[in-house]
């Protein structure tokens, strides 16, 4: 069994996009495979289909119930926002423990490869005390990076990647998921980040009518896990 967390430089960058990618690339080459994520905020019960964790769970080819969402997201909250603000709204906390003995024994029991996806970026908040950093050093297993093109993601993913290599976290891989619109080009993003990943591999999403491109990242990404 491996695990990997899959971490951003924000929110709204392509988490659930690679994770779900690498779900059924996974399984098409009948690689076992399980994901979780753990706390989602902006949960809606009756549009749980288009959920983080629907998401998942669809690419999983599990059925979207409330059972299985409970089962690989015990943590959800209905605003929109970081995850310790959305649980004071409902006078509710993220159990810091609660969660990284979650994480632990999915990690135990899961055969084959396992995802779990983290919330916003590497410096989200979970708590009054801890952020989502965190729960990737006391879990210390290797993570893989996603990052978007637009501008100003080359300063926000140089500070992941520092604040990262700085707990001696392993990083096995840097996701650029192509910003739609983006004043900036997916390639000189991606040259950018190869001259300061530091050996790190740096793959590219780009949006392209064709599914080649996609297939064959999620190809090379998977080599790494």
């Amino acid at each position: 069994m491996s695990a990997t967390f899959i971490t951003a430089t924000g929110t709204n960058i392509g988490k659930t996009f690679v994770a779900a990618g690498l779900i059924r690339h996974l399984r098409s080459v009948a690689r076992p495979v399980n994901a979780l994520k753990p706390v989602v905020t902006g949960f809606q019960p009756e549009n749980a289909a288009a959920s983080d964790p629907g998401v998942l769970l669809a690419a999983l080819e599990r059925p979207i119930t409330p059972l299985e969402i409970e089962r690989i997201a015990p943590w959800r909250f209905s605003a929109p926002v970081s995850p310790d603000l959305a649980a004071r709204l409902e006078n509710r906390t993220v159990d810091f423990e609660a969660l990284l003995a979650f994480s632990r024994k999915s990690i135990e029991t899961s055969a084959g490869t396992l995802l779990i996806e983290g919330i916003g970026g590497v410096m989200v908040p979970l708590d009054d005390t801890r952020t989502v950093l965190h729960w990737i050093v006391a879990l210390n297993i290797p993570v893989v990076l996603v990052t978007g093109s637009y501008l100003g993601s080359l300063s926000h993913t140089l500070t992941s990647l520092d604040a990262l290599r700085r707990r001696d976290i392993a990083i096995k891989a840097l996701v650029v998921n192509e910003t739609p619109d983006s004043t900036v080009p997916i390639a000189d993003t991606m040259d950018t980040l190869n001259r300061f990943a530091d050996q790190v591999p740096v793959l590219g999403l780009p949006r392209l009518p064709s599914v080649v491109a996609e297939h064959l990242t999620f190809v090379d990404l998977a080599a790494l896990l």
